[in-house]
């Protein structure tokens, strides 16, 4: 089969499950996140085994972090050891901290049963590629497709870029990998053993360097911070189809450490310039909101959705406000060759890969082209040039309109800011100088308890100078973020807007009509939209939270932070413009505009206190 990147980009697997990692929340394991004193890592491996543990593992991140853990990933390792074995490992005078890991669920995104694969498809696959080079085959629209065509033209394949596959395996055997496969940096953190080859067939029918992680009863906070904190100055892109349940009522998110290893991911990864994390967006439909999943919704993240073959929704996509872009999944129609075309186990390939799952390692394929162009792209230009070169295309939505933001940058509240686009990233990529520094700023919290009623709207506002006149003054944005703590008697009808001084409207929130909860609400919850990217943050946003839904409901909303993440300086001044009805051309053009309007009224200001 033809693959996406040809011979270029190196492959990697940090394996994760088959279907679904099931554990009731709680489940306490025999995983033990073990801090030694300074002076005693090297006794680490006699400390396990003088309390019963038959392996060890020294985690990348953290001063002194061990992963202890039985030897072997069976049913007796769910089992919750006696509070007195955990004392005696607490009180060992070697042993700064201990913390029992807790298993919880991790789902699959776009995982079908091996059974219902047709696995004797043939080579070449080439032409039944149409998210490459969209003729209109399988009844898709000719034209819709990631343009990869123009960035293998110009001589870009990802030569020298190193993508992982952080999922339940791969067949490192099958012939359109083995010569890509690197071995080196590829890990079974299911099993602990650097053979990270699947019992399931979800990685392999992604693009393909491999981190296993999936394949036990149960995730832990460890596993998901070790796949994502594996050889950063290796590994360059690092792709996931998977996170919390697609049930459209689970609300969850990274743990402590795993939120650590993202943050030094993006912060040290690559050699300062920052990992890149490539986040499938979710399969829960129209049922569910991705900026209920805090992998999806997280800043350090770029989160993917997907489009069908003929640029409508897929039925499974779900729509949200951290949505950077899109790639492709399947087609809507009932024809065979409509699916992703990809690898399968035991050296076969399929034609039915579908799903958000398949749309993100695509993006991580796109990625890569842009890398080769410039190797010294940061995470944070990754997301500028998504921004800037996603393309409307033929993308359509019959849900959520097309807007332009307050910049007038055009974005769906699905789709992102359109399809993802190759042959322009590439180009864009090559000339492309390095954004300026990142700042974060708390805009205002409201803290007092407010009711939130059917029938009416809660309406609230903060009134912000975005930190003007301090180190951390934000004035073009990338991300916002709304921290809300709020509890209702049915938390799946609570909807949640927010609009920016700029006009911009996010819909942070939609109902989510199988989501009964009652009485955990949302704690601390950081919503995120990317809708109000590069727009001034000064003045007054707003915050309206109602309810949606049949059956009269209450709730009472307790807190409101507004949190700013942007840069001070205009981050396109210095880029080289060369299509003058490009994004990069408008933006540059606003940018220029707003400096001389801002020098004139300093001007004026300096005249008046003069005379």
């Amino acid at each position: 089969m033809a693959g996406f990147l040809g011979r270029g980009a190196s492959l990697v697997l940090l394996s994760l499950a088959c279907a679904r990692v099931a554990a009731d929340e709680g489940t306490e394991t025999n995983h033990v996140l073990v801090q030694l004193h300074e002076g005693a890592e090297a006794e680490a491996p006699q400390v396990a085994s003088e309390h019963g543990f038959q392996s060890v593992r020294k985690l990348p991140f953290g001063e002194g972090f061990f992963h202890f853990y039985p030897q072997q990933h069976s049913a007796q390792s769910r089992k919750k050891r006696s509070t007195r074995h955990r004392q005696r490992l607490e009180d060992d005078h070697r042993v700064k901290n201990v913390f029992q890991q807790e298993g919880f669920g991790r789902q699959k995104r776009g995982y079908r049963n091996l059974n219902n694969i047709d696995v004797n498809m043939s080579d070449p696959l080439f032409t039944k590629q149409w998210y490459l080079i969209n003729t209109g085959q399988a009844d898709g629209t000719p034209g819709l497709d990631l343009n990869v065509a123009e960035a293998w033209q110009l001589g870009y394949t990802g030569k020298g870029v190193t993508i992982a596959i952080m999922d339940d395996g791969i067949d490192y055997l099958h012939p359109d990998l083995a010569s890509n496969y690197n071995a080196e940096a590829s890990f079974d953190f299911s099993s602990n053993d650097p053979y990270p080859y699947p019992q399931c067939d979800n990685a392999t029918t992604l693009p393909h360097t491999g981190i296993r992680m999936l394949d036990q009863p149960f995730m832990t906070d460890i596993i998901e911070a070790s796949s994502i904190s594996h050889m950063p100055q290796i590994i360059d892109i690092y792709s996931a189809s998977w996170g919390p349940t697609d049930d459209g009522k689970t609300v969850d998110g990274p743990r402590e450490l795993t939120l650590q290893a993202m943050a030094d991911g993006v912060n040290k990864g690559r050699s300062g310039k920052g990992s890149i994390y490539v986040w499938a967006s979710g399969d829960g439909g129209s049922y569910d909101d991705c900026n209920c999943d805090g992998y999806a919704s997280s800043m350090w993240t770029i989160s993917i959705n997907s489009a069908i073959n003929d640029g409508r929704t897929a039925l499974y996509d779900e729509s949200c406000s951290s949505t950077l872009a899109s790639t492709f999944s399947n087609g809507r129609k009932r024809n065979p060759e409509a699916g992703v075309a990809t690898t399968d186990l035991y050296g076969n390939c399929t034609l039915r890969h579908s799903g958000t799952s398949a749309a993100a390692p695509e993006a991580a394929g796109v990625f890569a082209l842009a890398l080769e162009a410039n190797p010294n792209l940061t995470w944070r230009d990754m997301q500028h040039l998504t921004v800037l070169t996603s393309k409307r295309n033929q993308l359509h939505d019959e849900v959520h309109q097309w807007q332009r933001n307050g910049v007038g940058l055009e974005f769906n509240h699905l789709f992102g800011y359109g399809v993802l686009d190759a042959g322009g990233m590439v180009k864009l990529s090559k000339e492309w100088k390095t954004v300026p520094e990142r700042f974060h700023c708390v805009a205002g919290s409201v803290q007092e308890t407010h009711k939130v009623q059917s029938g009416e709207k809660l309406v609230l506002s903060i009134n912000t100078d975005a930190c003007q006149g301090k180190e951390n003054f934000v004035r073009y944005l990338e991300h916002v973020q709304a921290v809300v703590t709020v509890n209702a008697s049915r938390r799946g009808d609570l909807n949640i807007n927010m609009s920016s001084p700029m006009g911009t409207k996010s819909i942070l929130l939609s109902r989510r009509p199988r989501d009964d909860d009652a009485k955990v609400g949302f704690d601390k919850w950081p919503f995120m939209t990317t809708h109000t990217w590069g727009e001034d943050p000064r003045g007054t946003w707003v915050l309206e939270v109602g309810f949606q839904g049949e059956s009269p409901q209450k709730g009472i909303l307790r807190e409101w932070t507004l949190m700013l993440h942007g840069t001070q300086s205009a981050p396109y001044i210095d880029q080289i413009v060369h299509d003058y009805q490009s994004k990069l051309a408008m933006s540059k053009k606003e940018e220029l505009e707003e400096e001389l309007d801002e020098a004139v009224e300093r001007s004026l200001k300096s005249l008046l206190s003069k005379n």
